[in-house]
């Protein structure tokens, strides 16, 4: 099934909506990583907004200093949470361990 092709305005619309977004996801992983959101203030963003949901968990954990792709998917696995798992797709376990394993980096 094709699908229908989009006017400029509704491309016009779609790319500002996907930048603002970008730019949402861009600033909590700033904030997280410079200490200034705390993990549990994202999540709560999370829940609020659509686009910081979307964000990878890896790739916030990744905005973390000293922390790079291998010691964010060692964290992950440790707490039972895929590698493609996104903010708003964690449980409520995976949400307390993640918490209190940062809780103890800091």
């Amino acid at each position: 099934m094709a699908l229908r092709e989009l006017t400029q305005e509704e491309r016009d619309t779609a790319r500002k909506k996907a930048l603002a977004a970008r730019a949402e996801r861009a600033e909590v992983k700033r904030g997280f990583g410079a200490g200034t959101l705390s993990f549990e203030q994202v999540l709560e963003r999370a829940e609020s907004s659509e686009a910081v949901a979307r964000l990878k968990t890896i790739e916030l954990l990744e905005a973390l200093p000293g922390i790079g792709r291998v010691t964010a998917t060692k964290i992950l696995e440790d707490h039972g949470v895929s590698f493609n798992r996104r903010l708003g797709g964690l449980g409520v376990k995976q949400r307390r361990g993640l918490a209190l394993h940062l809780a103890e980096l800091s």
